[in-house]
């Protein structure tokens, strides 16, 4: 591994800082090295190289953090890196109103490692130009029969590898590698007058095995010939109060975005109030009703091949299955040491940071809607006249992640138990608690979406998993359609 000759800063860093009076302190060695490649249209563009390598700091001196980074990887960069920390926590403690404890948490001793059978380094570098000139030439041939071109077409493919040493003074060394593929596209079909565009986000943790895993090719092919069927088949959308089922990948951005981030402990607390929005809930809300009985939403980082995959966080601590909502109360919510220690309870290790320059901060990785009993037909079969979302076109949610809307590409009318015809662009506006107050059943298939997630101030995108089941939500509004 490229951090192994790098491993004794992170102890010199966190022995320096202990030494400067810290309470607490931790380093983490961090790097990343990734490929990435391009095609606009079917045309190449330059190809995409990253190669990241760093240490970020932490430590806490009078009830104040100092945090602090350098890509000059010596025992002088890290001793000037840990002055400026000193100074920063030294100077901001006289403004501290309640000081920052990092908690008594169960730190690991652990090294991952995430299997390849094909390696992503040392690769064919004109792979991934190959993967995606076979992937555009088959969405630039879809639904081209019935008069529907899809002639704005971006797709990016990238494989990349991120390390780890996270070594911290409570007793945590943490080792991992941790490499992954990704895929993302837009595509954008016209008819006539007529549009539609859908975005395409697939990734896992593993090597180059993981295209094969996904289908992606025939999986991006199926999806623009949806968007051509869209246009082609779907009629306008009916409006009014009914029983809609969200999808996996419904399910699973609204599992995401309304019940993950408003979860977040330190948006709870207000600290990422003006970086990345608030949330509905108090740190008293634990135990509250905000959704039915059927209501079910965790976060797993430990799920193999996830595209969120980390069993031990970045400030050291083992990850767990953090169950969010269970049977429509609010469980837990995602914590780090600091958000932990301030409100009395376990941490449950939700702490990532996106590289080294950055500070680790509460983040998802894995969130769903717990599967349940039903098979997709017996809970198509409960509606009589509703609508199924089967893909989405477009989302929005309000800061504190209360109010929402999602608007559907591939939907169908359900009569009488049955799917029927597409529908255009049916949406869904809904507030959080409707929502989940609104679960009547799930299906047992589980299926996930990849994402990259923002968050904070400087932005931090990580890659995540969303997911769930088929979901029935009974009496909800449909808005507009087109």
């Amino acid at each position: 591994m490229l951090l192994d000759e790098y491993k004794d800063l992170a102890e010199f860093s966190v022995r320096e800082a202990r030494k400067a009076g810290a309470e607490y302190a931790e380093a983490r060695i961090h790097g990343g090295t990734g490929t990435g490649f391009m095609l606009k249209n079917g045309e190449p563009q330059p190809s995409m190289l990253e190669d990241s390598f760093g240490i970020g700091a932490r430590l806490v001196i009078d009830g104040a953090m100092g945090f602090g980074a350098t890509n000059l990887l010596s025992r002088q960069g890290v001793r000037g890196l840990t002055a400026r920390m000193v100074k920063m926590a030294r100077a901001s403690s006289r403004l501290v109103k309640e000081p920052i404890k990092m908690g008594e948490s169960k730190t690991g001793r652990r090294t991952v490692r995430v299997p390849e059978k094909e390696p992503v380094e040392g690769g064919d570098p004109g792979w991934l130009e190959s993967l995606l000139l076979e992937i555009d030439g088959r969405v630039a041939r879809a639904g081209s029969g019935g008069g529907v071109k899809i002639p704005n077409r971006i797709m990016v493919a990238s494989v990349g590898v991120e390390e780890k040493f996270i070594v911290t003074s409570d007793g945590a060394r943490v080792e991992s590698r941790v490499p992954r593929v990704n895929f993302f596209a837009i595509l954008t079909a016209l008819k006539g007058g007529d549009a539609a565009q859908r975005m395409v986000q697939q990734g896992q943790t593993g090597g180059l095995e993981v295209v094969k895993r996904l289908r992606l090719v025939e999986l991006v092919e199926e999806e623009a010939q949806t968007l051509a069927d869209v246009l082609d088949h779907a009629v306008k959308s009916p409006t009014g109060v009914m029983d809609v089922v969200l999808s996996p990948e419904l399910s699973g951005i609204a599992a995401h975005e309304s019940v993950g981030h408003p979860q977040e402990a330190d948006r709870i607390l207000g600290r990422e109030g003006a970086q990345a929005g608030e949330s509905y809930l108090s740190k008293d809300s634990l135990g509250t009703v905000v959704g039915s009985g059927e209501a079910f939403v965790s976060d797993d980082p430990t799920i193999q091949h996830s595209n969120g995959y980390c069993p031990v966080d970045d400030e050291g601590v083992p990850s767990k299955k953090r169950r969010l909502i269970v049977g429509g109360k609010i469980s837990e919510f995602l914590q780090n040491r600091s958000t932990s220690s301030l409100l009395g309870v376990r941490n449950n290790g939700a702490s990532r940071s996106a590289g080294f320059d950055r500070e680790p901060i509460i983040r998802m990785s894995n969130t769903f809607v717990e599967p349940g009993d039903y098979t997709t037909e017996e809970l198509i079969k409960e509606v009589k006249d509703g609508i199924y979302l089967k893909s989405f076109t477009e989302w929005n949610i309000d800061d504190k992640r209360l109010n929402q809307r999602y608007t559907g590409l591939e939907a169908y009318m359900i009569r009488n138990g049955e799917t029927t015809s597409l529908v255009r662009a049916p949406i869904l506006e809904i507030t959080t608690p409707a929502l989940w107050g609104s679960v009547k059943g799930r299906s047992k298939r589980l299926e996930f979406e990849a994402a990259n997630c923002g968050k904070g101030d400087p932005m931090q995108g990580l890659p995540v998993w969303t997911g769930g089941p088929d979901t029935l939500l009974g009496g909800v509004r449909i808005v507009g359609g087109a």
